[in-house]
């Protein structure tokens, strides 16, 4: 079930590591478009801003719990490359101590801190009952969260991108249809897309863990390996911790964003939650190719290969431009129809022009996104995750500024500006570091051969 990926043309390599990936992440978003299209359609614009308006801070937490299990999984990656079987066995399973403790402190915190956070981010009066019942019920299942992904980037770390993907589908069809039958069936409205979204991902968690001690016979653990160990929990949060808190810091900018737009009105609440969630879906092969980019630096790095470090970027960067330029097009034609799985577009017209103009804009700037997640990624790979944490730095910067200074001027294009020169931001940023790092690593590993020597 492992693949090593320290052999082979790297753009055949990378691609066909991607592709499970890209399905997979299609499939998690499947299921969170879910929740927004059956509460939408169904239940109504209202309820589709409420659960719009918690994305950010949705993703400041769950960010940081994924986030957090792809950094644990690089250090398993590199030994997994090095050969190094019996250390990378130890740090499985402190990466699982860590998870529990993670797990329980952050799911008591959120849970009791849910209302006090939509206040503090201006939520409207008329959906705020709503967002809290929502989010909260959301953050009930952040154990699963984390049991899932930890999971699933192990399996990922040691080559295999196919058998998370079986169970993303699994998680997918159980969501949707419990969506519709909590939602249609049993009338719960909001609390039922959330429940249903928790649900499905414990079933999935169980059962993916499961299949790991069963199918994976290299992470058969002994006594002496599973013991809790100062120095490789110590390893695991020095690139877990900066690759969560990354995606948290870039969160704070969406929440202060958030925050600017729950000042124009629930409608355009509704058209930013629309078109985030199809931005969310078209991004998704990009944030794959970095996924796979994590672990293919991690792998060569063990391997001392960093010739093929550099070829693997570049050939990850075509991708990302062929991506883009078909995503653009795909746009041009579709925008309305993709939109309308949400909103009536007969009744609300402006919702749908201000979604369709949100998505225009940020969709010009997809192939500074890939690039971006690109370098990120490959930096954290190659485990200066630190370094690739201050990228997101530069995006809270650009989102806040944005909501400071243009959202008031211009109103909702300010808004839509807000993603784009994050982007931009963070590409400054990350091109610079990726080349220092590559440059670091090399006189590392020859200062390394020298004194063999």
């Amino acid at each position: 079930m492992t693949k090593d990926l320290t052999s082979g043309n790297p753009l055949k390599v990378i691609l066909f590591f991607t592709l499970p990936l890209m399905l997979g992440n299609l499939f998690q978003q499947f299921y969170s478009l879910a929740d927004t299209i059956i509460v939408g359609r169904f239940v109504g614009v209202d309820a589709l801003a409420a659960v719009g308006s918690t994305g950010s801070v949705n993703y400041l937490i769950l960010g940081f719990v994924i986030g957090m299990c792809n950094g644990f999984a690089i250090p398993i990656a590199q030994l997994f490359g090095a050969h190094d079987d019996s250390d990378m066995r130890r740090h499985v399973a402190n990466a699982a101590w860590l998870c529990v403790g993670w797990g329980l402190l952050l799911t008591v915190a959120t849970v009791l801190l849910t209302r006090p956070i939509m206040q503090l981010m201006q939520t409207p009066a008329d959906i705020i009952d709503d967002a809290a019942l929502y989010i909260g019920w959301i953050f009930a299942g952040i154990p699963f969260v984390f049991l899932y992904n930890m999971v699933a980037s192990i399996m990922r770390a040691l080559g295999d991108s196919k058998t998370p993907l079986y169970f993303l589908l699994l998680t997918s069809v159980l969501n949707i249809a419990l969506d519709l039958l909590l939602i249609l069936a049993f009338h719960m409205g909001v609390t039922g897309a959330a429940v249903a979204t928790d649900v499905s991902q414990a079933i999935s968690g169980v059962l993916s863990f499961l299949y790991l001690k069963k199918k994976f016979p290299i992470l058969h653990v002994s006594a002496e390996e599973r013991r809790f160990d100062t120095s490789a929990c110590r390893r695991l949060s020095s690139i877990g911790l900066p690759m969560g808190l990354q995606c948290t810091i870039t969160a704070v900018g969406s929440v202060v964003m958030q925050g600017a737009v729950n000042l124009l009105g629930s409608g355009a609440v509704a058209a930013v939650t629309a078109a985030g969630k199809t931005q969310n879906l078209l991004t998704c092969p990009l944030e794959s190719i970095g996924t796979a980019m994590a672990t293919y630096a991690g792998q060569n790095l063990g391997a001392a290969r960093l010739d093929r470090v550099r070829s693997g970027v570049l050939s990850a960067h075509l991708m990302v431009v062929v991506y883009s330029l078909g995503s653009l097009l795909f746009l041009h034609f579709f925008d309305v129809a993709i939109v309308g799985m949400f909103i009536d577009t007969d009744v609300e017209v402006q919702i749908v022009e201000m979604a369709c103009s949100y998505m225009f804009w940020n969709s010009l700037f997809f192939i500074p996104l890939g690039a971006l997640i690109v370098w990120r990624y490959t930096i954290q790979g190659l485990g200066y995750s630190t370094l690739a944490m201050m990228a997101g730095v530069a995006e809270m910067a650009a989102r806040t500024g944005v909501a400071i200074v243009l959202v008031p001027v211009l109103g909702f294009f300010g808004a839509e500006l807000s993603n784009p020169a994050a982007w931009v931001a963070a590409c400054v940023f990350l091109y610079p570091a990726y080349r220092w790092t590559l440059v670091h690593l090399e006189n590392r590993l020859h200062a390394g051969r020298l004194a063999m020597r």
